[in-house]
């Protein structure tokens, strides 16, 4: 994944659920071909990370928002 792509997800973790749903709308109104993705039935690998993000622990701890952005370099 590129960085910027990940400085992206990083913002999007610690923004609030306003700015999100903000977001969201915008990308909607200017990436609206969703229509055409087609969906997939997730294969063991996938199965067995969605399982592990539900049982291990280390998935489950979060850090603040000070600590996200100062990660983040913002």
């Amino acid at each position: 994944m590129s960085n910027v792509k990940e400085r992206i997800l990083g913002a999007v973790t610690v923004m609030s659920e306003k700015d999100a749903d903000t977001l969201w709308k915008i990308i909607i109104d200017n990436f609206s071909s969703w229509e055409d993705i087609e969906e997939i039935e997730p294969d063991a690998l996938d199965v067995a990370m969605l399982q592990e993000i539900e049982t291990h622990p280390d998935c489950k701890s979060f850090v603040s928002n000070d600590e996200a952005m100062k990660e983040l370099g913002l």
